[in-house]
């Protein structure tokens, strides 16, 4: 690594690692104005504002992460593009006048009904359940596809039918940006609507949206989507998942899993945080007590630490790609979940949605596959550490001072 890249890998490393409060945040945007001058390249949305993950993101293009983008993010091998150039459509006040998001309800569901050619329906709802289930619809990518697969299956546990509508697509095609692109038919997809969401979000009634992060995410990407929701459903709610720490992050891939302690993983579950909070701070502040995250992140870790204190009976290793065990918490350099884990990640998602721990699930949750593995002493801590995760978490709206398993405030 040359003098250059170094300065960029260790001045962004320093910006997540000190103190907390407003000392680390106003030091942090120094630095950030600091790297901007002496980097303007990496400012890729040319905005005169640099980013964490604009710095992060060049930090990696430019190879002081070279063990980065081979560990999962980067734009080699077999990674997902980590940089790209977004529509300068988005820094406009408003979309283009075809956008989909500004015809009636009745159009809408019609435009749906014409890119489908009337196979299937063009909106799906639900009557308002009985059982005290919410009606959720979502966007997202492959890290979400754990949870939204076993949510359902969860939710039939604890005496709940899941009304569960998704629109997802792998890597980038599943991010909140693209989506909203794809189905208002506007930049990439000008003249081409798909609007499989937003037909059934204007026709029908919901109480959630739930979103999956990606590479360079701005508030903007997600306010477009609150703002339609709340035209047409104004109780809604919103929960973005905050992934998990990756490979992508450290500037070496480690060569044996002892790297990873307890220090270690809080470096990196840090800098996943603040990197996330430059996008959900701004909405939490524009949608007061509406926007809520799913701790996936803290879950992991949690999971990393528990594993490393030998505490999860059945799980061979951390990381695949590292300790080349089958049976590890993550299975690949991007960072996918390794086998059982959809399970950690789906009761992430119930514990935040309902308020609820899913240790307090007393029938049998219907996974099918290998009843051994997870076995029942691993599923429940997987239960234990997604309850964890939630009520620590500032932003899951979930506490649990009392200890009784359920939200202190409903």
């Amino acid at each position: 690594m040359n003098a250059r890249l170094f300065v960029i890998a260790l001045a962004i490393t320093g910006l997540s690692f000190g103190s907390s409060g407003d000392a680390q945040n106003n030091r942090s945007a120094r630095r950030l104005q600091q790297l901007l001058k002496q980097y303007p390249d990496a400012d890729t949305n040319e905005d005169g504002k640099l980013t964490w993950q604009e710095a992060i993101a060049y930090r990696n293009k430019t190879g002081a992460g070279a063990g980065k983008s081979n560990a999962g993010g980067g734009n080699r091998g077999r990674g997902v593009p980590t940089t790209f150039k977004v529509d300068p459509g988005w820094k406009l006040d408003q979309f283009p006048e075809e956008a989909v998001c500004y015809m009636p309800a009745s159009q809408i569901k019609a435009t749906f009904e014409k890119a489908t050619s009337g196979k299937g329906p063009a909106v799906v709802s639900y009557p308002k359940p009985a059982d005290g289930a919410l009606r959720v619809v979502g966007v997202g990518h492959s890290f979400m596809m754990p949870g939204y697969k076993t949510l359902p299956l969860i939710s039939k546990g604890a005496g709940m039918k899941q009304p569960l509508y998704t629109h997802v697509g792998g890597g980038m095609t599943g991010s909140a940006r693209y989506k909203w692109e794809q189905e208002n038919g506007i930049f990439q997809f000008a003249g081409k609507p798909y609007p499989k969401l937003l037909a059934s979000i204007a026709n029908a009634e919901w109480e959630a949206m739930m979103f999956g992060p990606y590479f360079n995410d701005q508030p903007k990407y997600y306010s477009c989507w609150f703002d339609f929701c709340l035209k047409h459903n104004p109780e809604m709610k919103f929960y973005l998942s905050d992934a998990w720490p990756q490979l992508a992050q450290l500037d070496e891939k480690p060569t044996s899993e002892d790297y990873f302690t307890d220090a270690v993983l809080d470096q990196m579950a840090q800098e996943r945080r603040a990197l996330h909070a430059e996008v959900i701070d701004p909405l939490r502040k524009a949608y007061p007590e509406r926007v809520f995250i799913l701790p996936t992140s803290d879950a992991m870790v949690l999971a990393a630490k528990h594993f490393i204190r030998g505490e999860l009976p059945g799980i061979d290793g951390l990381h695949r790609v590292i300790g080349k065990q089958e049976r590890s918490l993550w299975k690949d350099q991007l960072g996918h979940l390794g086998p059982g884990l959809e399970r950690l990640e789906g009761y992430v998602f119930y514990a935040t949605l309902y308020g609820q721990s899913p240790e307090l699930i007393k029938d049998t949750i219907p996974f099918g596959g290998n009843g051994n593995f997870p076995n029942a002493t691993l599923d429940q801590m997987f239960r234990k550490i997604a309850w964890q995760a939630v009520v620590e978490h500032p932003y899951s709206g979930v506490t649990d001072q009392d200890g009784n398993g359920v939200n202190d405030s409903p």
